[in-house]
């Protein structure tokens, strides 16, 4: 207990905590009972999604990264940088590095350059020992999993630090500028935040090689002021930068009262450190994208250590859920994600009750989500596994008895998802079989399409939103593309024309209507799926 609330310092006063820590028995009973109560509460999940571990035994993990080639490397407080391969902890780290891991300090970040593929660079964060301590970023070259003896190249000497040794930030990302983003707490002083002539309190951004670009917004001045980005921050210990759009999100750990999601990406911007928390009426301060309050109940918390937007190149979660932006909460264990898409964003409880700690969430080259969990020492991942879609078709038919030859009949086919969640985008498959002495086609003509249900619009799409697979007269397929899915609760009316070839006048006969999961190739299951109807009155 004495590491989880001291390693990220929130708000609970230093010298409380060592006086009330020091009685060691207490102290014993304490952590296992609240051991054994981490361990018997269930983590619990949205349907069809769980989670799995994927390694443990890393030691006080503070901040991890994906490498292209699917390897994890993951920071150790303690200076080691590990590399998890093909699902396995290797045992000798990347690197071992020389640090000050006192409170907060020690090697608490890492980024790999864009080029890392051709170049192999990888930035580090770590505490300098000293006196005064210093926190750097250096850059390493790495060949294979071991970095290049000698290789390290210093980039940023960050000020001294004071004898406080929280509030170090450690947040690196680069931007689709090509910049290094760089979270600086304010190391425990609170007018460090507003003092634009110290890196401390900062959002940096920076040239690979540690030089001020000249795009910054202050670019007159001492070098830290070149150098900064954003300010009015306490401790950005973690940043998120979005795929494709490059939105900066800093994640900004709060004392009191709340919880900070903050939008860095336009330069110049003043947080309001110390002076604001959460929402502000003062116009000089820009407000977060969102805030959560300190507490125990749903969505509340005490300390954000993580954040992702969820925009991976390929998924098989729910298609909702992609452009939301995830974030993790220290204490109350849970994972929630915000809908970026209205405004205010709108807030969704994912995961709570998770192993102690979780920190430092990323979106995987797999379309999963992971995260670290610092009291177990292992990384986690999210996996989602699909349930069947209950699609239930219902028919609109036209009339057996009309002549052969040339006579169309046209009817829809309505299929509603009733079962609480949505089928997955671009896996449905509708298949129609008339009896012998019909013959089938799609009619775009009298064609509605529309998706609602779940929590957004309902949203009209055209026609070539479907693609005939298959047409063999008295039998054709269509598939929805991909980007197209039928909402929990959603409906989607499907015309048709039917032409009678050479049945008998009055045949009475089935037409069957399927609908399957075209991601496993497999009809659905379920016998309301599968109507066997008799050709009935006209439309």
């Amino acid at each position: 207990m004495k590491i989880i609330y001291n390693w990220i310092d929130h708000r609970v006063n230093r010298s409380k905590l060592h006086a009330t820590y020091s009685k060691s028995a207490g102290l014993l009973a304490v952590f296992l009972v609240l051991f054994f109560v981490e361990r018997l509460q269930a983590q619990t999940f949205p349907t069809g999604f769980s989670q799995v571990q994927v390694v443990n035994g890393i030691r006080n993990p503070t901040a991890m990264v994906f490498a292209p080639d699917g390897r994890v490397f993951v920071t150790q407080q303690g200076g080691a940088l590990r590399v998890i391969k093909n699902g396995s902890l290797l045992t000798a780290p990347l690197v071992k590095l020389t640090v000050d891991s006192t409170g907060e300090r020690g090697l608490i970040g890492v980024v790999l350059d864009p080029a890392f593929s051709t170049n192999q660079y990888i930035y580090l964060y770590y505490t300098v020992p000293g006196t005064p301590a210093h926190n750097r970023i250096s850059r390493f070259t790495a060949t294979g999993d071991v970095v290049v003896s000698g290789s390290e190249t210093v980039i940023l000497d960050i000020d001294p630090l004071s004898g406080a040794t929280n509030h170090n930030g450690g947040a690196m990302g680069f931007g689709k500028d090509g910049k290094l983003y760089v979270g600086i707490g304010e190391n425990a002083f609170r007018d460090n935040a507003q003092n634009l002539d110290t890196h401390l309190g900062k959002i940096l951004r920076i040239n690979p090689d540690g030089s001020p670009p000249a795009d910054n917004p202050f670019p007159t001045g001492t070098n830290q002021r070149k150098l900064v980005w954003a300010y009015g921050l306490r401790n950005p210990y973690t940043i998120a930068i979005q795929p494709g759009t490059g939105r900066v999100f800093v994640n900004d750990v709060g004392e009191g009262s709340w919880e900070e999601i903050n939008e860095a990406t336009a330069g110049g911007l003043n947080f309001g450190w110390p002076d604001a928390e959460g929402t502000s009426t003062n116009s000089a301060f820009t407000n977060p994208v969102y805030a959560y309050p300190h507490g125990t109940g749903d969505g509340k918390g005490c300390a954000i250590t993580g954040g992702t937007f969820f925009s991976p190149v390929s998924t098989n979660y729910p298609s909702n859920l992609i452009g939301r932006y995830f974030y993790q909460d220290l204490c109350n264990n849970w994972i929630n994600n915000i809908d970026l898409s209205v405004t205010p964003a709108g807030r969704s409880a994912f995961a709570t009750s998770l192993p102690g700690n979780s920190l430092s969430m990323l979106t995987g080259p797999d379309g999963n989500l992971y995260y670290l969990s610092r009291n177990t020492g292992a990384l986690n991942k999210i996996i989602y596994t699909p349930s069947t879609p209950d699609l239930t078709p219902n028919l609109l038919l036209p009339q057996a008895n009309f002549p052969a030859g040339s006579s169309v009949a046209n009817f829809v086919v309505g299929i509603y998802e009733g079962n609480g969640f949505p089928t997955s985008s671009g896996n449905v498959v509708i298949t129609l079989t008339a009896p012998i002495g019909y013959s089938l086609a799609f009619n775009p003509s009298i064609t509605s399409i529309t998706i609602s249900g779940g929590t957004g619009s309902p949203t009209t799409v055209t026609n070539t939103s479907w693609t005939v697979t298959s047409s063999q007269n008295n039998q054709i397929s269509l598939v929805m593309k991909s980007g197209q899915f039928i909402g929990a609760g959603g409906n989607v009316n499907i015309g048709f024309s039917l032409t009678r070839t050479s049945a008998n006048s009055n045949s009475a006969a089935n037409l069957t209507v399927s609908v399957a999961d075209d991601a496993t190739n497999a009809y659905d299951s379920n016998i309301t799926n599968n109507i066997y109807a008799r050709i009935i009155t006209a439309l």
